[in-house]
């Protein structure tokens, strides 16, 4: 609640909490601000102190307003490149290019990192967060593997020289035999170490692509990959996202419009437990997407984040394809050790070096102490028996999130699985996130999603992050109002 102050006015405590959420990217550019009558409904005070607030934000040059529309804050400015001109065989409207950045998904990171208090005070559960809890990756196991791998003569000896260029001898052979059992068969020298899986998916793109390159994301997908390839000049295809994998009539179509030297370089997919849907791929769609790239030329990159997640046996095309015109994708953040930031890629032998080369030049090494520790949980078997624990317990918090999620009048629009719900709320998720901060809660609307923003009723849950009742009392209330 705002309070009545002689050292700060109503006006200046509403204007600086605005302006603390834009500065740090909790309200993200393109967002929409409360109407001057709901926000003064919504923070108790007049609407003439809300229009001042807004009036400062303005002349900080923080929000802009719109006529007819409200206020929202401020875009960043984008560099709009020149599409290439399409062959004869024009691309329906439907299927046009897209080169805008994404609303900002920085917002969805930091609130990975970042807790928001409520108007008592308290910190609460981060319902969008992207990752499980931190309790629920402790294990003692961790400390053990690093204090062996630390003794002192090997402390020195992996600390004060540079690693090997691939990554750990002993982890790619662990790895190795991981992929196998994934009936991914994979060599330790097509296996390359990376500071994380998304540094993986970095090394593929600067590796393959050029400015320009067009590029098939899954859609809805990852606003970090969105945003990670606008940013390197690419030009993004979103493919709309299926029950049983991507839209392949739509991929077909990109395929043919384009001239040859314009057409798509790559595919990013989320094969198995897809983000945000939870959906995973079916053998069928495997084969046939397997075809279109042989077919057409590009590469699929299969970003496998939450294998450890994932039922045994789910079907997965590096497997199928036996890495020829594959890649394959991991780490090990969703279930281990966040940051420790160890990740990693397999690709056909042709590939790697010129993968090794571009991970020299982004980073030199890989941290060998932490990729020693990690090889040594997997060799023991732990970090499977941990994962088999995650998983019973996700189970058990998925069934009661969804119980709540549909008691609140919510709807699932697809099969709930995995870590993540995607879920029809019924109202527009980015209001509902904006007075939802309020109370403490970050969420991740379905905006966050899309290549392009555009207002939805879609939100993404974490069912790790949804246990408490008090959450989905307060979102009733709040949906009520909106």
């Amino acid at each position: 609640m705002l309070m009545r102050s002689p050292a700060e006015t109503l006006t200046d405590q509403l204007a600086n909490r605005f302006s603390e959420r834009i500065r740090n990217r909790l309200l993200a550019p393109g967002s929409r601000l409360p109407s001057v009558r709901e926000c003064a409904r919504r923070h108790e005070v007049s609407p003439y102190t809300v229009v001042a607030a807004y009036d400062q934000l303005l002349a900080q040059g923080l929000i802009e307003a719109r006529r007819n529309r409200g206020f929202f804050v401020r875009e960043s400015r984008v560099d709009h490149r020149a599409e290439p001109t399409p062959s004869p065989r024009a691309v329906r409207p439907s299927l046009e290019t897209r080169t805008r950045t994404p609303i900002d998904a920085a917002t969805l990171i930091r609130g990975m990192f970042r807790q928001v208090h409520g108007q008592d005070g308290q910190m609460k559960a981060v319902p969008g967060m992207g990752v499980l809890p931190p309790g629920w990756l402790e294990t003692p196991f961790m400390g053990a593997a690093v204090r062996r791998v630390t003794g002192t003569a090997n402390l020195y000896s992996l600390s004060l020289q540079y690693g090997e260029p691939a990554g750990d001898t002993g982890l790619r052979r662990a790895l190795s035999q991981k992929l196998a059992a994934l009936e991914i068969e994979a060599a330790p020298d097509q296996i390359v170490t990376t500071v994380g899986a998304t540094h993986a998916l970095d090394i593929v793109c600067r590796t393959l692509l050029r400015p320009g390159d067009a590029v098939m994301v899954d859609e809805p997908g990852w606003a970090v990959e969105f945003a990670r390839l606008t940013q390197m000049g690419m030009r993004i295809l979103p493919v709309p996202r299926r029950e049983d994998g991507p839209d392949l009539e739509v991929m077909t179509r990109y395929c043919e419009a384009y001239a040859p030297d314009q057409r798509p370089k790559l595919f990013v997919s989320v094969s198995v437990l897809h983000n945000p849907t939870g959906q995973s791929l079916s053998p069928s769609s495997a084969h046939r997407v397997l075809q279109l790239a042989q077919q057409h030329g590009f590469h699929v990159v299969e970003d496998d984040t939450y294998s450890h997640l994932a039922p045994e046996h789910a079907t997965r095309m590096c497997s199928l394809d036996a890495l020829q015109r594959t890649i394959y994708i991991s780490g090990f953040a969703k279930i281990l050790a966040p940051n420790w930031r160890v990740g990693y890629l397999a690709a056909a032998p042709h590939l790697v070096e010129r993968f090794i080369d571009t991970k020299l030049l982004g980073t030199l090494t890989t941290p060998s102490l932490f990729e020693q520790a990690l090889a040594h949980c997997l060799e023991q078997g732990q970090i499977r028996r941990h994962a088999e624990r995650v998983r019973a317990r996700l189970g058990a918090a998925r069934a009661r999130a969804v119980q709540l999620a549909v008691k609140a009048g919510c709807r699932f629009v697809t099969e709930p699985a995995g870590l993540f719900g995607w879920l029809d709320t019924g109202v527009d998720t980015d209001r509902l996130a904006q007075v939802m901060m309020d109370d403490g809660y970050l969420l991740a609307p379905g905006s966050l999603f899309h290549a392009v923003h555009q207002p939805s009723s879609l939100m993404r849950i974490n069912f790790a992050t949804t246990q408490d009742a008090g959450f989905w009392r307060d979102f009733e209330r709040v949906r009520r109002q909106l």
